[in-house]
């Protein structure tokens, strides 16, 4: 990949008149090293289609076009699609989308249903964007992207520090942290570090299809008052009695005075299928 020259940031907005978008949490990855991992977490093979999610300047289009069959790049930001059609044009394997990745399916971007997501996303969609294409299908094989360390962290959590986020992610793949990126690497330099999260998706999830529905609105009960055992935030979040509550964690092995950090996915789905919806 060394034939990719790199990319200066900021001296290409200022080509084209722009400033980082705070709001939109522009933070351009242009570190190549850096651009190097997120390639080698993604596994691409030349027969692959990628997926990035808010291509920004371009800077890890271009690497993923080089082992990639296709990119598809779909960038929220008007005003960047000009430096982009620009930084772009060497690659005729890539397609350019201007719009919203929450308010697409992957259907309306992709014809194939085995796909890669690769992309550097702004830290405060994370959630949203996995659950996007976690929720949807077809779902990506892989999905690589780059976020706050410490919410990739949760993510990979074990049992004893689980989160809304660590099951909603692990009930559909397995998380890891595949490497790790300083804050310098970026323009401009977020406040924070950020690693490479890679989540490889199972070919069917771990909780039984019929059983999703409750799965998720019990773990949402669950986590929705955090420091209280799962007796009474169950009981509050689901709208039932703390001894009806009680009963149930008891008929599923799981000790009501738990919290609900401490449970695993299997515990959860033992407990799905016993609560009457």
């Amino acid at each position: 990949m060394n034939e990719i020259p790199p990319l200066n940031a900021a001296a290409l907005l200022k080509r084209y008149n722009l400033r980082a978008h705070k709001g939109l949490g522009q933070n351009f990855l242009q570190d190549p090293l850096a651009l190097e991992k997120i390639v080698s977490a993604a596994e691409i093979q030349p027969t692959d289609t990628v997926l990035e999610i808010g291509p920004g300047l371009g800077s890890l289009t271009r690497y993923l076009a080089v082992s990639a069959k296709e990119v598809v790049a779909v960038e929220l930001d008007e005003g960047l699609i000009p430096p982009l059609k620009a930084v772009l044009a060497p690659y005729q394997n890539v397609r350019l989308m201007h719009g919203d990745i929450l308010k697409l399916a992957p259907t309306d971007l992709i014809t194939e249903r085995d796909y890669i997501v690769a992309a550097n996303i702004p830290y405060y969609i994370t959630s949203a964007v996995i659950r996007h294409l976690l929720e949807n299908e077809p779902k990506p094989r892989r999905i690589v992207l780059t976020v706050q360390k410490e919410v990739a962290q949760r993510i990979c959590a074990k049992p004893g520090d689980m989160s809304l986020l660590a099951l909603s992610v692990q009930v559909y793949g397995k998380p890891r942290i595949a490497a790790h990126i300083p804050a310098e690497a970026f323009f401009p330099a977020p406040k924070v570090d950020s690693a490479v999260l890679c989540i490889d998706i199972y070919p069917a999830p771990l909780i039984k299809e019929e059983l999703l529905e409750p799965f998720f609105k019990l773990i949402k009960a669950g986590f929705s008052q955090k420091r209280k055992t799962l007796r009474n935030s169950l009981s509050s979040g689901l709208h039932i009695a703390p001894a009806q509550a009680a009963e149930v964690l008891t008929q599923a092995d799981i000790d009501p005075q738990r919290r609900a950090e401490t449970l695993s996915i299997e515990e959860w789905e033992r407990l799905s299928s016993l609560v009457v919806w």
